[in-house]
């Protein structure tokens, strides 16, 4: 997926949900999606978003004809989410759980489970000596969720903001740490304690979001991302959709 859409809004506005419905309709028009299996990768509720009104628009555009939608919280190291706590992250009312949604399983990430992890891979130490601009010479395994590698397509829907390990979330974040095991989630946060966090925060490219990057890459599944904006007030004011580092 090469080229990336995007919507925003007028200065001061919002963007409305309809204007959200329609582009990920149109984002997702003729992709193929028919028979597949797909886990949405959504954050957990320390993330402020409107994380619901585009997951909705999913399911409406695709769920018709999909084999399989499933929803995944990308937890990193926090605490579990109950049933409750995912419906209100997804805007999902009681009624609307128990009636449209009943058939989308939910998974909360788990990090320190080894049964739950999957290696998929190494980055070497001479690559991780490039990316981290000479700071570390180590090997990385590669650990996700083994959950991933059973569907064919991941979307990830979640917000960008200024990031303190990062630079900026979103994006492949939403995998690493977010569905990650603990050695590559304990190493960029390290690798992001010793670039320094004024080094860091609001910077686009940086060492940590490198790596992040090469060990979304590295995952053998279809991957896309819509990335939104939400501004101080939690006004949706920017909708981008293609794949996780374009977008």
């Amino acid at each position: 997926m090469a080229e990336v859409a995007g919507i925003r809004a007028d200065s001061g506005a919002r963007l409305e949900e309809a204007a959200v419905e329609r582009f990920v309709s149109q984002a997702l028009s003729g992709g193929g999606f028919a028979g597949k299996r797909v886990m949405v990768i959504v954050p957990d509720g320390t993330r402020t978003a409107p994380i619901g009104l585009v997951f909705k628009a999913l399911e409406a555009a695709i769920g018709s004809e999909v084999a399989r939608l499933d929803v995944l919280i990308a937890l990193g190291t926090h605490q579990p989410m109950s049933e409750e706590a995912i419906c209100e992250r997804l805007d999902l009312s009681p009624e609307e759980r128990r009636g449209r949604y009943q058939s989308v399983r939910f998974f909360n990430h788990q990090w320190d489970d080894p049964e739950a992890l999957e290696e998929i891979g190494v980055i070497g130490s001479e690559t991780i000596h490039e990316l981290s601009d000479g700071l570390f010479s180590m090997d990385v395994p590669v650990e996700v969720n083994r959950r991933l590698l059973d569907y064919d397509h991941l979307f990830v829907i979640g917000p960008v903001f200024p990031h303190e390990v990062v630079g900026f979330s979103g994006g492949g974040k939403y995998f690493f740490p977010g569905v990650a095991g603990p050695r590559i989630l304990n190493f960029f946060h390290w690798l992001g304690a010793v670039v320094s966090n004024p080094k860091i925060i609001g910077s686009k490219w940086t060492p940590v979001r490198q790596v992040v990057d090469r060990a979304t890459a590295m995952i053998p599944v279809e991957k896309s991302c819509f990335c939104l904006v939400v501004a101080p007030d939690k006004r949706l004011v920017s909708l981008d959709y293609g794949d996780p580092v374009e977008a």
